[in-house]
């Protein structure tokens, strides 16, 4: 046969990147329960679509090509429910997927490509950090920060980013700049690793410690997703990309809607308590709301007291900014405010309009939120809502108080403002402003009920109507039917359900 020889070493090269780093590395991972890189990617991706960018790249150094099978980065373009996508998946098999100046190439292609066709990235992360010797000396700075845009994030595309390992170095660095980000439980992301940070700080810590999953989660709001295994991580990627366009240049998908869509807003005075005092889980409120089954929360584990959950409504994408009295009674602290302002980035940036469904007491105050910036993160949550430009739908349920009156979409911070008639519109609950106002002597109580019946006179939902402050009072079991129709008046006709992105450059992480 013609070229025979030619094609036999094509197969036999094929052959040794498929073998990655080895049977015995591969054995280890199929027993701990971990997918390779490459099975990742055929786990993820429609089947049969999977085209490789790089499989014949080794490292730059001669005594490491051997060793260097796509020099431990598995990179290319495939297609996620019939779209494309550009994906890297790490090799920790081949040299620990350490970063080195060939597999940065590597990565370099494929977001370019990804950025130039509009196509999402995802970024599959498991990595040890730099290669060394490569960066070492001289030689090593001179082969490093060679792009000067490596790290900017102008969200012209969605990023992805998943964390199912040990992930230092380019991992960390992509995790910090991605829109999404999915933890596996076991893995740990940090800067650096718990030995080399052992030893700079000299002090023992371990690996969970210094970057688990709880710290992520729950502490720092890096993670906006934990999961246990690697396939929950992987379905977790392809149903947050199906509720996000390919690119800032085009409205969300639409999707079929589910039968009974319509029944669960019949419920929600059966999950909204009588009485002000008690609480509730929004969520439960927002799932009454959506189409059934298309609730997606985003950082459920961090600044609870409000929720942060990408819907559909009528099979079409909007984010809910929710409330929560189950934590904190939904009072807004730092992290609130932190989840809020990239939650409202995220949406902005692809077309998605928001519905902010209101129950707040106010701001945590306190000590701890003064020291963290509390009045600066309450000010960046009003600039990035001033410079959101797709639709924004206010709805008092309930409590609404002082400045987070207006940072939930109050006064003219929102296209359409609703109430329910449960809706409560004051300064401050009237018991706590007649203390403040009376004082706590015990000869005041008649004074302190005149006071608290004052200020409670005023703030229902009809005084706001009547006003016409708010577009119009309903029903709550009408939510579900308004917001379809409020949208469909709303929804950027004359751009083609395309914002402004007035975010695009808004740090990813702050």
């Amino acid at each position: 046969m013609a070229f025979e020889e030619t094609l036999k070493e094509l197969k036999q090269r094929r052959d040794k990147v498929l073998g990655m780093g080895g049977p015995e590395k591969l054995a280890k991972r199929k027993a701990e329960g971990l997918l390779n890189a490459r099975e990742r990617i055929d786990y993820l991706i429609d089947e049969g679509s999977f085209s490789e960018s790089g499989m014949f790249a080794t490292s730059h150094r001669p005594e490491m090509r051997a060793r260097t099978p796509a020099d431990g980065k598995v990179a290319g373009f495939a297609r996620i429910d019939g779209r494309e996508v550009g994906l890297v998946s790490n090799d920790f098999t081949v040299l620990g997927a350490s970063s080195s100046v060939i597999n940065m190439k590597k990565i370099k292609h494929v977001k370019q490509v990804a950025t130039k066709r509009g196509l999402p990235l995802v970024l599959l992360g498991e990595s040890s950090g730099a290669r060394m010797p490569d960066r070492m000396g001289s030689a090593g700075r001179a082969i490093v920060a060679q792009d000067p845009t490596e790290y900017q994030r102008l969200r012209e595309t969605p990023w992805v980013s998943t964390l199912m390992g040990p992930c230092y170095g380019s991992s960390t660095w992509y995790a910090a700049m991605s829109d999404f980000v999915i933890m596996r439980k076991g893995s740990t992301m940090a800067i650096a690793s718990a030995r080399v940070t052992s030893l700079a700080i000299n002090k023992p810590i371990e690996p969970e410690e210094l970057g688990g999953w709880r710290v992520h989660a729950e502490k720092s709001g890096l993670v906006d997703m934990v999961v246990d295994t690697d396939e929950q991580v992987l379905d977790a990627v392809r149903r947050f990309l199906s509720y996000l366009p390919s690119h800032n240049m085009a409205p969300p998908p639409e999707h079929p809607v589910p039968p009974g869509s319509d029944e669960g807003s019949k419920k929600i005075l059966e999950i909204l308590p009588e009485s002000r005092t008690k609480v509730y889980d929004v969520r439960k409120i927002i799932d009454a709301v959506v189409d059934v089954g298309s609730q997606f929360e985003i950082k459920a584990r961090f600044g609870r007291s409000i929720t942060t959950s990408l819907g559909r409504l009528d099979g079409r994408s909007v984010g809910f900014i929710a409330s929560n009295p189950m934590y904190k009674g939904g009072a807004l602290d730092v992290d609130a405010c932190n989840k809020v302002v990239s939650f409202m980035v995220l949406c902005d940036s692809f077309n998605i309009p928001i519905v902010f469904l209101v129950d707040v007491p106010g701001f945590l105050i306190g000590l701890e939120g003064e020291l963290r910036g509390a009045s600066g993160r309450v000010i960046n949550w009003m600039n990035a809502m001033s410079l959101v430009t797709v639709p924004k739908i206010t709805i008092i349920m309930r409590k609404s108080y002082g400045q987070a009156y207006i940072n939930m979409g109050g006064g003219k911070n929102s296209d359409e403002f609703v109430c329910w008639p449960t809706a409560d519109l004051g300064f401050m609950d009237p018991a706590v402003g007649a203390n403040v106002l009376v004082g706590d002597k015990a000869d005041d109580s008649a004074k302190r009920q005149e006071v608290k019946e004052a200020i409670s006179q005023d703030t229902s939902a009809w005084g706001l109507a009547e006003l016409y402050e708010a577009q119009t009072v309903i029903d709550p079991r009408d939510t579900r039917a308004y917001l379809i129709r409020a949208l469909e008046v709303h929804r950027l006709r004359m751009t083609g359900g395309v914002g402004r992105h007035l975010l695009h450059n808004w740090p990813t992480s702050y």
